[in-house]
């Protein structure tokens, strides 16, 4: 497609947008809303947690940010006895470690080492050289290896339970594709929360199939171009900031009137800090993403996949699909939820990451995250 015909779908994207824009503000003033939005941002806690910041290299040298939560361990380290649970969080795509701040405070409270991480490109993490649309085959593999790179600087002995949320669980599948030895003498347990194995070429977001084929079609190529103008789409973001609110609601909550506005604000603004180039980057690699049989190095130890049944992202039978491959996992669909079941269903998730905790080794019944 050429790079005239690209920038006219952009354009009429953005008018989409402009359209969206206009409607709203024919019933609420655009400064009222940005009072609004200000307001909620500061009313919650949410995403001030903060642990012992460290930084490890990846393999292609970029730096990963992590921050690990031990209690009871040396302040300035985060080290803490050999042989102790470690409790490795990788969050999803858009989104950074604070995605997990309601586990982060249980398990705090409660005692457990826990490492959290900022995937590359997100959060506080370097960006990759060379991630590009072209390396998306290979993006997601990186990721694995990033995972690996983590683990090995801040659990580097003791068993790990790893918990994984969209794109994190997708790295948990590449760091077994690649590790699989490793996976089977370190991981005690593993959690994958709204997350896929593959096939996610044919998710619909709950729209017309015929449309969204024609729209995968050319999105990484929109996205290309937008990419290469991030002033002016972080300019449009902020334009547009109402019609974003209305996406991220819809897409990531399965009852968003009943979500705490604080809360689904804090996902906005989660979503708003990854870079379109960012954005641009991972969007192709998710469409080759095949990992079933990685699931194979899990095998044996308890697991849990978790899910809403209104994910139009990762929807349900993604979830299914990989309890399948994973006989004896706890399989949990969570009624009227959403993507972010993490954020929606603060206190559903944590009792299931208790059953998992308790069931993960000895230490489990007294680590494990209660229902902050």
């Amino acid at each position: 497609m050429s790079p005239r015909r690209r920038a006219g779908l952009a354009g009429a994207a953005l008018g989409v947008v402009a359209a969206g824009v206009a409607v709203e503000r024919l019933t609420v003033h655009r400064t009222v809303r940005r009072r609004a939005r200000l307001s909620l941002d500061a009313q919650g806690p949410y995403g001030t947690l903060r642990g012992v910041p460290g930084t490890v290299h990846a393999d292609d040298g970029t730096e990963l940010y992590y921050e690990t939560d031990a209690p009871e361990a040396d302040g300035a380290t985060g080290a803490t006895a050999d042989g102790a649970l470690t409790v490795v969080l990788s969050h999803g795509y858009c989104l950074n470690q604070d995605s997990w701040h309601f586990q982060r405070a249980a398990l705090r409270a409660l005692g457990v080492r826990a490492v959290y991480w900022d995937q590359r490109g997100h959060g506080r993490s370097g960006r990759g050289g060379a991630d590009r649309p072209e390396d998306a085959p290979e993006l997601l593999h990186r990721l694995g290896r990033d995972l690996r790179a983590v683990l090995d600087a801040a659990a580097p002995r003791g068993p790990v339970v790893l918990v994984g949320h969209s794109m994190g669980g997708m790295t948990m599948m590449t760091l077994a594709a690649q590790y699989p030895a490793w996976v089977k003498r370190r991981v005690a347990g593993a959690a994958f929360l709204g997350t896929s194995a593959g096939g996610l070429a044919e998710v619909t977001y709950g729209l017309p199939a015929a449309g969204v084929r024609a729209v995968r079609r050319v999105l990484p190529g929109v996205l290309e171009l937008l990419s290469a103008h991030p002033a002016l789409v972080e300019r449009g973001r902020e334009a547009g900031a109402d019609l974003l609110a209305g996406l991220v609601r819809h897409y990531s909550f399965g009852t968003p009137r009943a979500v705490d506005p604080a809360v689904s604000r804090f996902a906005e603004r989660l979503i708003e800090a990854t870079p379109i180039d960012v954005v641009a980057e991972f969007y192709p690699a998710f469409e080759g993403h095949e990992q079933t049989a990685a699931l194979a190095a899990f095998a044996g130890r308890p697991a849990l996949v978790a899910a809403g049944d209104r994910d139009q992202l990762t929807p349900q039978p993604h979830s299914e699909a990989i309890a399948a491959a994973l006989p004896g996992a706890r399989l949990e669909i969570l009624p009227d939820t959403g993507h972010l079941l993490m954020l929606e269903r603060p206190e559903e998730v944590n009792a299931l990451l208790r059953a998992l905790l308790d069931t993960a080794g000895p230490e489990g019944a007294a680590r494990a995250p209660g229902t902050a």
